[in-house]
């Protein structure tokens, strides 16, 4: 097996890096159709606790109601 002969610097490392941190991108939001609110895709709305269109999520005030 082949090994290094000398160490990688720190440059080239954070170079090699950069090209592959610089494609990641932060999650997407979209608005909630139901309420408005800004939700992450592919999760419930913490808001009303809707997701596609069936209840999944009770929210604070309607436990606090029941």
């Amino acid at each position: 097996m082949a090994t290094p002969k000398r160490k990688t610097s720190h440059s080239r490392t954070a170079q090699r890096k950069a090209q592959w941190l610089g494609a990641l991108s932060a999650p997407e939001f979209q608005s909630c159709p139901r309420c408005g609110e800004k939700v992450q895709a592919y999760r419930a709305c913490a808001a009303c606790g809707y997701y596609r269109g069936r209840k999944v999520l009770t929210v604070g005030e309607e436990e606090a109601a029941n």
